[in-house]
């Protein structure tokens, strides 16, 4: 018996995450954590805390240095951060 309707379980799972509104909490939670694979150890390590509110991602971080560093290089710091995650989940960053 040959079934036509058959679907792929990821994409009912993503549909089901879709409908019940919990795609952008998800999303959210994977680029928090994503954070320390796109920066790199040396710079998580100065890296406070992490929190995302309104499509902006709130870094506090330990060191000046490092804080104006990362400035230079929000916009691709950003592109990568969405790219990690597949979504676009962040429109911008600030670093305190």
């Amino acid at each position: 018996m040959k079934r036509n309707n058959t679907e792929q379980v990821g994409d009912v799972i993503r549909r089901l995450f879709r409908q019940e509104g919990l795609e952008t909490p998800l999303n959210e939670y994977r680029l928090v954590e994503a954070w320390k694979d796109v920066v790199g150890a040396q710079i998580a390590r100065y890296t406070l805390d992490l929190y995302i509110k309104n499509q902006t991602l709130y870094v506090h971080l330990a060191s000046s240095v490092i804080r104006q560093e990362l400035l230079m290089g929000r916009k691709l710091l950003v592109q990568n951060l969405n790219a990690q995650v597949g979504a676009q989940v962040i429109v911008d960053i600030v670093f305190c």
